[in-house]
Parts: structure tokens; sequence; C-alpha cells
């Protein structure tokens, strides 16, 4: 269980440039390749920046100064590493307002790059799938409980739950698990507990 990396979703073998790539080489590859950015490496593949559209149309500006990819490209780049999950490389495009983000190894050569189009894969996952890891690994094998003690309803990647579990401590964990479930647009929670073991401990502590 737990959301996919970002090696399962990036595309490999990026287009990449280099410093003196010229002007109209950078736009000719945007264009060809329909991409909106474009990373910038060294000799060595590894990452020294990034030049956009925008970093091209800001170019068309300066008087013929900025001729290369290495004068109009965005440095250092916003880089990101093949094991972290989506979720967190989701979050740095958003802080960075970024449609493409360039993937790095170990030694910051450009392995690949994550789209925003790669990430809405995520959430065209079918609905039966959710419902299986949700009922396997979630119910069953994470918090051991008892699949037929609950009812897990899918549709468009909204989640219904319903059931009785055993302790009310237990809904919030249920339904933090069932989030971080990949495809998941949202969580209905219809589900009552048997004891509510969350006021005991408040009323133990306060008593104290």
């Amino acid at each position: 269980m737990g959301h996919r990396s970002v090696a399962d979703m990036m595309t490999p073998a990026a287009v990449t440039v280099q410093r003196g790539t010229a002007f109209k080489e950078v736009a000719r590859l945007l264009h060809e390749f329909g991409i909106t950015a474009v990373p910038v490496v060294d000799g060595a593949g590894r990452a020294v920046g990034v030049v956009s559209e925008a970093d091209l149309l800001g170019g068309l500006g300066t008087g013929g100064g900025a001729d290369t990819a290495g004068d109009l490209m965005s440095s250092p780049p916003v880089t990101a590493r093949p094991e972290w999950s989506v979720v967190r490389a989701a979050r740095l495009m958003r802080e960075h307002r970024i449609k493409r983000l360039p993937i790095v190894d170990g030694e910051n050569r450009v392995v690949g790059v994550l789209s925003r189009s790669d990430l809405l894969q995520l959430f065209l996952r079918r609905d039966r799938a959710i419902q299986e890891e949700i009922l396997e690994d979630v119910l069953t094998r994470t918090l051991r409980l008892r699949p037929s003690a609950l009812t897990v309803d899918v549709a468009d990647g909204v989640v219904t739950l319903s059931g009785t579990v055993a302790r009310s401590s237990l809904v919030p964990i249920v339904l933090r698990l069932c989030q971080s479930v990949d495809g998941v647009v949202d969580v209905v929670n219809r589900l009552t507990f048997e004891r509510d073991d969350m006021s005991v401990d408040v009323q133990d502590a306060a008593g104290r």
C-alpha cells in the first residue's frame, strides 16, 4: 500500500538541451515534442537549469542578448528524485508553479521528467482497482479488520465507506489510509463505531 513513486509515473529519457543550444533550437524542440519546458544539462548530463515557454517569450524582449539556453534558463533547477512519492513531487510542482519537473539521480543527472499529464494518470485509475486496494491492503493487511464488516463503494474515484468498526479512534485512521490510496479523489465517511474510546480518553485525562 502507498503512493506510487516518481519512477513509476515519470517519462524516462527526457528531452534535454545544453547551455549552448540556440534559442530557435529550444523553441523547435518545445514545439516538436509538445512540451512546455526542457531541462538544461552540462556535458555529463547533470541538470543545471530549465528553459520554459515563459523563458523563451521573455528572451524575445532582450534585444538579442538571450541567444542560448544558458542565457534563458532558470537556475538552479527545481528537481525531484525517482524514489520520491508522486504526492511529494506534486506538492513541489504546485509550490513552484511548474508544469514539468526534471527527475535526477544521486549525481544530479537527468533520468526523466514528471509532467502534470503524468500525474493525471493517477486519477484515471479504475474504480475496481481502488476498491480492491482498500479492501485488501488497507482494511485486511494494514488494519486487520474484517472486510465483511465494512462496505467500500467507489464511483469516479470517490470512496464511500459504511459499516461499523470496534472503536471510534479507528475511524480517522481508516479515512486517512483510504485517502492515501492512489486515484482516490475524496472519501465519504458513513462509518459508525461500537465504542467511543476517544471520549473516554478525554474524560480520563480531564479527571487526572
